[in-house]
């Protein structure tokens, strides 16, 4: 698992702006790659799939709920998919329920505001 991604997320979600878009998250963690490489952006979902599958393993939620697509407060399918994957459910009718989002978000953001979790799970 890609540490450097999944410490990034977790500051995202002790942060202010609570989200992150992939180029952003590219730009802060120092990855180098370029989202309009199509196999570098399939390389960025995986490690981010891998990070939440993990988490989500843990009993932690998903950090991949952070990550937004730029200049869309949405995600992108792939993190619907991996919802999928988890069992939360069909992933068109998850991408649909705004209320589903959100709340991942929420619980997120709850869980790593925790100090006791923060310092923890870090």
């Amino acid at each position: 698992m890609n540490t450097r991604i999944r410490k990034k997320l977790i500051q995202v979600a002790r942060g202010r702006a609570h989200l992150m878009s992939f180029q952003n998250l590219i730009l802060e963690a120092e990855l180098g790659l370029n989202l309009e490489n199509t196999y570098e952006k399939a390389q960025l979902n995986d490690v981010i799939d891998e990070i939440s599958e993990a988490e989500h393993a843990a009993g932690r939620p998903l950090l991949s709920s952070l990550v937004r697509i730029k200049g869309r407060q949405n995600q992108g399918d792939s993190f619907f998919k991996l919802c999928e994957r988890l069992g939360y459910g069909d992933w068109k009718s998850l991408k649909r329920d705004q209320e589903f989002l959100e709340k991942q978000r929420e619980t997120c953001r709850e869980f790593w505001q925790n100090s006791n979790n923060f310092s923890s799970f870090l």
